[in-house]
């Protein structure tokens, strides 16, 4: 029964009538099967890993970014000036600036703020440039009271608004005006910033390195719950939208 010009796998077969063969190959599937489970949470080990390294260095980057040093200095040199021409003014741009650094302080490490405090910021802001720019900034804000408690990651809406005034409004020279619009569907809150300035052209209006950065927050954030849209606003101009779930972010997303 046993040649010996076959391999010893052969014998094992044509003793037993294959059943040694069977229980090898359910052996040798169940090892496959544990190495292949085994090797896919390593994997998603690595993916997390990558993930919180990735948000690390996107919060990172957004202390960093919270306040912009010409921006101030700027602003404090307007208040300077117009202490000795219109003390009054004076005064109000100092108070946007008080509440602009207040609502900049950076938050805890797993703090979200939400769309009315980052509301707040983005009205001081534009508050202290119309006090500068004059007449040449128009403002309008149409942000239901409801949808203000909307979570939102901090510093958000502030990138769009000044998107908007530095690739849209500063390089036209009659200035322009700037929205801020929030509504509310089907669970999820759009939030846009629309300018009626230069609009998309080869160095600028909307392709930067900001927005980049607000879509790989969003996408660390929500996941695929969240986006960012950039189209052409009516007639000229360029409005940038996020569109977040009003809720916040689920359990298993990252804030």
């Amino acid at each position: 029964m046993c040649e010996p010009e076959s391999g010893a796998w052969r014998d094992w077969y044509v003793v037993d009538g294959g059943t040694n063969l069977e229980n090898v190959e359910a052996i040798t599937r169940a090892i496959t099967r544990r190495v292949a489970e085994r090797r896919k949470g390593e994997e998603a080990v690595v993916r997390e890993t990558v993930t919180d390294k990735e948000l690390a260095v996107a919060k990172l980057t957004l202390l960093h970014a919270q306040v912009e040093p010409h921006f101030l200095y700027n602003t404090l040199a307007s208040a300077q000036l117009l202490t000795r021409s219109d003390a009054a003014k004076a005064d109000r741009m100092l108070g946007n600036l008080i509440t602009y650094l207040r609502t900049s302080m950076p938050r805890t490490e797993e703090a979200m703020s939400t769309l009315g405090a980052e509301l707040e910021r983005a009205t001081a802001y534009l508050e202290i440039l119309r006090i500068r720019m004059g007449e040449r900034l128009a403002i309008e804000i149409q942000v239901p009271e409801a949808l203000k408690r909307t979570p939102l990651p901090p510093m958000m809406l502030q990138t769009l608004v000044e998107n908007a005034i530095k690739h849209g409004l500063e390089p036209v020279a009659g200035g322009g005006k700037i929205w801020i619009l929030a509504r509310e569907s089907e669970g999820k809150t759009a939030i846009t910033v629309a300018d009626d300035g230069r609009g998309f052209s080869e160095d600028g209006g909307g392709t930067g390195i900001g927005l980049k950065n607000v879509r790989e927050r969003l996408r660390l954030t929500f996941g695929d719950a969240a986006s960012l849209s950039i189209v052409a606003n009516f007639p000229k101009g360029v409005a940038a939208t996020i569109t977040v779930p009003a809720a916040g972010p689920s359990g298993g997303a990252h804030a």
